[in-house]
């Protein structure tokens, strides 16, 4: 090894919380401590799957939407492990232009980023290996302000992200949320999921207590709490809907599945 190689410890004995989601979406990259935590899910919440996965589809819905009504540069923070389609192939599907950029804290998201850099000729993607708890380090990563124009409108994803920052008595998840959103320029879109406890409360205590076992802490949030990360931007409609309800393909796929198996409220908005 030389001296300028970094060793990165992928803490592969230890749950995280994107392998856990790598591995109900049907991906690869999980180890054996993602599959135990991801089966005590299952077993006290057998829509973990389908939760997961309708989730995904929102977050291509959402992009494909923004993309054809005319948003050309994409921040997606808490990327996950790269699963096909990623972001940046749905919006570059639309508009070839497109820039992407992706953040998130896993180091094996780092080490699979190559697969989130496959852009096409004429847009862009990056990669920035950073925390949502630390917004203003994300808006100034020399590599995001390479590759988007913070002067022009940008689509905020936050897909099933919050509800892995706590409050702490310091309402910090929606403090984080106001800082980004701060950071854009009218036009700007914040496209977001976010788990909640409001149709099984006893299902979702249970699996609070898997990711804490895990070291991973929890906080689902109810409908009016998530509302609150949209304040001041106007919702487009449908407005706040369970994930498989937001602008579904076909009508079908809007009751598919009960509130109480997609327990994740979805939503966007923009900055006028």
């Amino acid at each position: 090894m030389s001296e300028h190689e970094t060793v990165v410890d992928l803490q592969l004995d230890r749950a995280h919380s994107s392998r856990i989601y790598d591995y109900f979406l049907g991906g690869k990259t999980n180890f054996l401590a993602d599959r135990m935590a991801a089966g005590g899910v299952l077993g006290v919440f057998p829509a973990a799957l389908v939760a997961a996965r309708i989730n995904r589809e929102f977050m291509h819905r959402a992009t494909r939407f923004l993309a054809e009504t005319g948003l050309r540069q994409f921040l997606d923070i808490g990327t996950g492990i790269p699963t096909g389609p990623n972001l940046h192939d749905i919006a570059q599907a639309v508009a070839p232009d497109a820039r992407v950029v992706y953040t998130d804290n896993d180091p094996i998201v780092l080490a699979h980023a190559a697969a989130l850099l496959l852009s096409t000729p004429e847009g862009r993607t990056a990669y920035v290996q950073a925390d949502v708890t630390d917004p203003e380090g994300i808006l100034a990563a020399p590599r995001l302000r390479d590759t988007l124009d913070l002067t022009r409108p940008v689509a905020l994803s936050l897909n099933a992200l919050m509800h892995f920052v706590t409050d702490d008595g310091r309402d910090r998840a929606h403090a984080i949320v106001e800082t980004l959103k701060a950071a854009l320029p009218s036009g700007s879109v914040l496209a977001m999921t976010h788990a909640t406890a409001d149709f099984d409360p006893e299902a979702m205590r249970k699996i609070n207590e898997i990711y804490a076992d895990a070291g991973t802490v929890l906080q689902f949030r109810s409908r009016a709490a998530f509302l609150r990360f949209f304040d001041g931007w106007e919702l487009l409609d449908p407005g706040v809907t369970l994930s498989h309800q937001w602008r579904p393909d076909r009508p079908e796929d809007a009751t598919h599945v009960t509130d109480a198996e997609a327990a994740c409220y979805a939503g966007l908005a923009r900055k006028p």
